[in-house]
């Protein structure tokens, strides 16, 4: 049996391999972690389905991953006949060697030079062989798959196209045949061959038909890196993590998918600020919970969306899927100085007592690297606290597939112009900015005016004889 990669929330597509906890030919029990995997929410492990053997790995660490597709090829104890042992690594080098170079006749009506023996295909490919069976590094370590403007390099093409002095431009530049237009080993081979006999990629009239496509007339979509960023000795270098590689990602492509707009609106949260001052010290008496800022902001974004339903969608290609369950995700600052966005299902189902307790145990446990996957997943809004870094107002940049998310303000203390029976006054008052990014394919103007509008009406309408449990 295969096991494969599990789903893991709806948005959430495709995971990077991480690390083989578990290596071929291994006994685990079932639950026991086999891989470590990473998505651009949350990282994560598969667990064994049942008692048996991990036969063989079918992806590599630093892969990436779809949702439903093969990772492992599993056998159950008792299922069949022993799994082909581990320890006989060494005669894997030799099938490698043997599929090392492509046919020639495809690409030219007469055999062309190979570029690169096979002994040497063979060398570069020794190490990653070796090191796939014994679980070590062997001596590419420090040399995992690696993406460049969004596409990512095998170790192996990564060894040719170093052994050859092929720049990481013209490596940009070479058509992928395999997964999401990877560049294989057949790949550079063919583009080497190519670029060492261009004469016989002419060929006879009518031969060019068949041959691949020059590499250096292929458009690039990534913007190329024609030089690295100026430096100094005074400058430090710092390598983006995992995580911010992944958030990198995740963003750019959200600015590329959807048309941003964002409108603002400023709201009295006087009312708020006086009855949580008042009531804080009680609430959590009786509760055992801290009260932030936080559930009122969810309380109020909740029932907007109930009044303003095309908010709470997702686009899906030319459709608009219109959510019935109210999931408001949070955005939350870790230790590292990352973003995670921890999701409150059915928000609109709580009191403020329970926002609270829900609000304090997800935000916790975020700083702590406690969330399980589908903790991150599943949100059909999203709301963004920048008051916290004391910021007045941001644009935020929409999390994928949603259509909405809400930045809010840290409150000021302000003079405003405050409307009462004998007539407009100036006090002072306590105010913030909310800022709704919407995508405009769907949520026009009006749409996400009203409904940011209409969150700061729940907010300035808070009832202050309410009471604190």
């Amino acid at each position: 049996m295969e096991i494969l990669l599990p789903k893991m929330g709806e948005s959430v597509a495709e995971a990077t391999i991480i690390r083989w906890v578990v290596e071929e030919g291994q006994h685990v029990s079932a639950d026991d972690p086999i891989i470590e995997i990473a998505t651009d929410k949350v990282d994560s492990e598969v667990p064994a389905p049942e008692d048996g053997i991990v036969v063989k790995h079918l992806v590599a660490e630093g892969d990436v991953v779809k949702v439903g597709e093969p990772i492992a090829s599993f056998e159950v104890v008792g299922e069949g006949a022993a799994p082909p042992a581990a320890a006989s690594p060494a005669p894997a080098v030799a099938p490698a060697a043997a599929e090392a170079v492509p046919q020639p006749v495809e690409t030219a009506p007469q055999p062309a030079p190979s570029p690169v023996a096979p002994s040497v295909v063979a060398e570069l490919e020794a190490p990653l062989t070796a090191s796939a069976a014994n679980g070590s590094n062997g001596s590419l370590e420090g040399r995992p798959a690696r993406m460049s403007g969004g596409r990512f390099y095998s170790p192996l093409v990564r060894s040719i196209a170093e052994k050859e002095g092929i720049g990481q431009q013209a490596l940009d530049g070479i058509p992928g045949t395999g997964k999401e237009g990877r560049v294989t080993k057949r790949d550079i081979l063919t583009y080497l061959q190519q670029r060492t006999a261009p004469s016989a990629a002419q060929g006879p009239a009518g031969a060019s038909a068949t041959t691949a496509p020059q590499p250096l007339q292929v458009k690039v979509t990534t913007p190329p890196v024609t030089a690295p960023a100026p430096t100094s000795g005074e400058d430090e270098i710092v390598e983006m993590d995992r995580m911010r590689k992944l958030i990198a990602d995740h963003m750019v492509r959200s600015v590329q998918t959807s048309p941003h707009v964002t409108s603002f609106v400023e709201a009295d949260v006087t009312r708020i600020v006086d009855w949580r001052n008042r009531n804080k010290q009680a609430f959590q008496e009786k509760t055992g919970e801290k009260l932030t800022f936080t559930p009122f902001f969810i309380e109020a974004v909740a029932k907007a969306l109930r009044d303003f339903p095309g908010v709470n969608a997702s686009v899906d290609g030319d459709r608009i899927i219109l959510k019935k369950g109210i999931h408001i995700g949070m955005a939350a600052a870790t230790p590292e100085g990352n973003l995670i966005v921890p999701v409150i299902r059915h928000a609109d189902r709580y009191n403020l007592n329970g926002l609270a307790a829900i609000v304090n145990d997800l935000a916790g446990r975020a700083r702590q690297g406690a969330l399980k996957p589908d903790e991150v997943s599943g949100g059909t809004y999203t709301v963004s606290n920048v008051g916290t870094f004391g910021n007045v107002f941001g644009t935020p940049i929409i999390n994928q597939p949603q259509v909405g998310i809400l930045a809010l303000g840290a409150i000021r203390k302000k003079p405003a112009v405050v409307e009462t029976e004998e007539g407009d006054v100036i006090a002072v008052r306590h105010m913030m900015f909310l800022s709704h990014s919407y995508d405009h394919r769907v949520v026009d103007g009006q749409l996400g005016g009203s409904f940011v509008r209409r969150v700061g009406d729940y907010l300035e309408s808070f009832d202050p004889n309410r009471s604190p449990v």
